[in-house]
């Protein structure tokens, strides 16, 4: 994910990151406030870009004029497939040889994390657009000149010198407290609220657990800018439960990646809250989860896979082998990043629909079976919280 190569047997650890990641730069800051009123945008009613966006992607645009990615998208052919969803192809000949190799056994979900293999403490300077904190008096915008304190582990925003398309950015939580990739409620807080400032639906953020294509194991999600509906957004739905926290769970009923999907609630912490816990409840039973943040964060989907799983055991079909599709949030939600000319050429919907039904979703059997648990526990979490409140409140 980082141009920056560290000398032959000099790969540092977690204190040296610290020591010299930032030293001697000011990278700007962008303030945001918990208590923003919603923007109000959706799929259907598109509002004006935000002064977070604007600035994301004109630091975006800078970054590609330096020559820091290791391909021009732009360069790359794109087209939406024939069909009911309209599945997005994105040619990328050659990714897999420029991206950097996963460096860690992909049969479990979480893992400690190893100074010694590659995280973002090594990545260049230049790759850091600007940092991603609170607002310490409810408001929101951008500091030049606030430097950052020795002691601090901001929250930082970054390129992906490897994108998959425009605007695409990873944000990396306390990037100096060397965290693994392992997702926790105030970390799943925070990629909301970025996907909430972007104030528009073209901004998603994803989240893919380890064994379920997260190359690196240092905590960190993804953002990426497309202007359209993704197919998995287009997807049908079916209610199943109303959390007391008023946070609404559905269940994908026409779709070939089976999931959960998350929406309502009085504000975003309670929606937040509700997702994270299920997350964590995956993560701590070892299955593997993909997640993809919608519609300036107040549409979640949480999406179950096994596709790593089943290459491991070697029962993937060769086909799919051959086509080299590595199914992580964005494939899952309907953007495939295909490596070959002859596949962005010969592959269908329904070839898609193939792949992720029969070879990267979870059965509906066992869905099912992770479904009731997650629900159970989410109906627990939820109420030791409003416990937690109602007792906080009495003090």
């Amino acid at each position: 994910m980082s141009v920056y190569q560290p000398p032959e047997g000099q790969h540092g650890d977690e204190t040296s990151g610290r020591s010299c990641l930032l030293q001697g730069i000011r990278l700007p800051l962008y303030y945001f406030s918990k208590a923003e009123k919603d923007s109000g945008c959706s799929l259907e009613k598109i509002e004006p870009q935000s002064t977070f966006l604007d600035r994301l992607l004109k630091e975006w645009d800078d970054r590609k004029v330096r020559g820091l990615f290791h391909h021009d998208v732009n360069a790359c052919e794109t087209k939406i497939l024939s069909g009911d969803y309209g599945f997005i192809l994105h040619l990328i000949e050659g990714r897999d040889l420029k991206k950097r190799p996963t460096e860690f056994s992909i049969d479990r979900v979480l893992q400690p994390f190893d100074g010694k293999k590659f995280n973002f403490t090594k990545i260049a300077q230049e790759e850091m657009l600007f940092r991603f904190e609170e607002s310490e008096n409810d408001k929101s915008g951008f500091s030049e000149n606030d430097p950052t304190a020795a002691s601090e582990s901001p929250n930082v925003i970054a390129i992906n010198v490897s994108p998959i398309g425009y605007g695409h950015v990873l944000l990396i939580p306390r990037i100096l407290d060397c965290l693994p990739q392992r997702l926790d409620e105030q970390s799943f807080l925070l990629a909301v609220y970025m996907a909430r400032e972007a104030k528009t639906p073209y901004l998603r953020v994803a989240y893919n657990s380890l064994g379920a294509f997260a190359t690196i194991n240092h905590l960190h999600f993804q953002a990426l800018y497309l202007a359209g509906v993704l197919p998995v957004e287009k997807a049908p739905s079916q209610r199943i439960m109303t959390l007391v926290s008023g946070v609404e769970i559905f269940q994908l009923s026409h779709y070939p990646v089976r999931g959960l999907v998350f929406g309502g609630g009085s504000n975003l912490e309670d929606l937040s809250f509700a997702v994270s816990r299920a997350c964590i409840f995956l993560q701590d039973n070892d299955i593997p989860y993909n997640v993809l943040i919608s519609d300036a964060g107040k549409q979640i989907f949480l999406l179950l896979q096994c596709c790593a799983e089943k290459r491991t055991h070697g029962e993937v079909n060769q086909e799919f082998l051959e086509m080299q599709i590595n199914p992580a949030a964005w494939e899952l939600g309907g953007y495939m990043v295909v490596k070959r000319s002859k596949d962005y050429q010969e592959t269908s919907e329904e070839t898609l629909w193939r792949f992720l039904d029969g070879e990267a979703s979870v059965s509906a059997e066992r869905f099912n079976e992770i479904k009731e648990c997650i629900l159970s526990t989410l109906s627990d979490k939820i109420a030791e919280r409003n416990m937690g409140r109602e007792d906080d409140h009495k003090c």
